[in-house]
């Protein structure tokens, strides 16, 4: 085990980390940058990216790479490993890597992110990021005049349905359950635009495609057991999101939601460990957004770090 301790370990390398390495490899924190197990986040499985400020357009996978380059440049050092277990019942903080790689360091940034909650069908994989995806804010003007499905009961769902019928009047709902769960607002909202259809009692059974780009989706009613097939040029996949915490719960605030509780922007519950991004933001769910507060972390740790140089 290294005996060396670290000022600065950033767990996570999508938008917030890589953004926190950034930042922290100019303050000459000497930061270093966990990847875990999906480097880059969730846009590594994105196609285009049409929202990022100054980029009229760009490939997910592209725009994190130019993002990891960058911290590169400043001298943030990467580790392809994830964190399995940590302590941060004492200082300096203790974290521990599926490779048995055991760190100290004495401030730690968690920007995990989440993950889509998927549906676990035939052809989902094949087709997420090729017409089936989670984020109809990124992805709803690729569509306009198109056939588009919205996954799901719940407010997400009826934001995207709505969302989505800025570009087009051919909006499907298919819900698991006989009714929708969304807020009455949000019902409202969608119940009464004779342009979006809902279909209850139904699952979705399977994707097909031309192997480029998902064409057409199953799907059964639980109640009659009917299968039927839908044509479609886009897929949203509404059925929540679930934040990577698991190796903190227990070691850390969360809330009911499984997310990392933050007060004042990006401190936790924990003295010397930040949170940014999608671990913490449930509300946005943004790469631009998750940049601001990896920026924001790495702008508090740096504080957090002279203070402790201060004080010893």
């Amino acid at each position: 085990m290294s005996t060396e301790i670290h000022k600065l370990i950033i767990i996570g390398s999508g938008p917030a980390g890589l953004t926190a390495g950034i930042y922290a490899a100019r303050a000459d924190l000497k930061p270093i940058i966990l990847e875990g197990s999906q480097p880059g986040g969730q846009l590594m499985g994105t196609s285009l990216v049409e929202n990022w400020p100054s980029i009229k357009s760009v490939m997910g996978p592209k725009l994190m790479m130019d993002m990891k380059d960058h911290a590169k440049s400043f001298g943030t050092e990467f580790i392809s490993e994830s964190i399995t277990s940590v302590d941060f019942s004492q200082k300096p903080f203790t974290l521990t890597t599926n490779k048995n790689n055991v760190l100290k360091t004495q401030a730690v940034i968690i920007a995990t992110g989440s993950s889509p909650n998927r549906l676990g069908v035939p052809g989902e994989n094949e087709y997420w990021g090729k017409g089936v995806t989670t984020c109809a804010v990124c992805d709803g003007a690729f569509y306009k005049d198109k056939k588009v499905v919205v996954v799901g009961g719940g407010d997400t769902a009826m934001e995207d349905a709505s969302f989505l019928k800025k570009f087009t009047k051919d909006v499907t709902v298919i819900q698991i359950l006989d009714q929708l769960t969304a807020s009455q607002a949000m019902q409202r909202r969608v119940l009464d635009d004779p342009d979006i259809n809902v279909i209850y009692n139904s699952t979705v059974t399977k994707f097909e495609g031309d192997g480029q780009h998902v064409q057409k989706l199953t799907f059964k009613n639980s109640k009659t057991e009917k299968e039927e097939t839908l044509e479609v040029n886009g897929v949203f996949i509404a059925i929540g999101m679930r934040p990577n915490t698991e190796p903190f719960r227990g070691h850390i605030e969360l809330n009911k939601w499984g997310y990392v509780e933050v007060t004042n922007h990006t401190k936790t519950s924990i003295e010397g460990v930040f949170a940014a991004g999608d671990v913490e933001d449930y509300r946005y769910r943004q790469a631009i957004t998750s940049a601001g507060s990896g920026c924001m972390a790495a702008l508090d740790a740096e504080r957090y770090l002279a203070q402790l140089s201060h004080s010893s």
